[in-house]
């Protein structure tokens, strides 16, 4: 039997309520500009992104904001200030469409993951997500124990 081949990508950090949070819109994929111990402390699996955003500022460049990566233990004093802003890496044309979203139409930068492709690049999706207010998040939850109580009735029945 031929082994299991590995999967294209590992992911780092998971921005798991997001989706819950956030209508999701339009998804980019950026790289990101990190210093070696930060790659190295992603690569533990450790970074947190559930309180970070992402903005455009005034020279039209993209920055992830809040974002936790903690210091690589084996780093001694070359190591890095673990919820320093970081520059996302993307084209033209897609800072233009994330500041035209954040701007005239109110929405947010969301970072939903970040992971290693498989060249062993680190880079994070973002997304143009606009803010659920309560009752779309109880409407959500509503859909989502449906599903599963559907699966369940059908799964019992056959």
């Amino acid at each position: 039997m031929a082994a299991k081949k590995p999967s294209a990508f590992k992911i780092a950090a998971e921005n798991r309520k997001a989706r819950y949070n956030y209508e999701i819109g339009e998804t980019f994929e950026a790289g990101l500009m990190l210093t070696g111990t930060e790659v190295k402390s992603l690569r533990t699996g450790k970074a947190t992104i559930a309180e970070s955003y992402a903005s455009v500022d005034r020279e039209g460049e993209v920055f992830l904001v809040n974002a936790t990566i903690p210091e690589y233990l084996e780093a001694n004093r070359f190591n890095h200030a673990p919820k320093r802003p970081r520059k996302l890496l993307l084209h033209g044309r897609e800072i233009a469409k994330l500041s035209q979203g954040v701007e005239r139409q109110g929405m947010t930068i969301v970072p939903l993951k970040i992971y290693f492709n498989d060249r062993g690049r680190a880079k994070i999706e973002i997304a143009l997500a606009r803010g659920k207010q309560l009752h779309d998040k109880r409407e959500t939850e509503k859909k989502r124990d449906w599903n599963k109580e559907k699966g369940r009735l059908l799964r019992d029945k056959h």
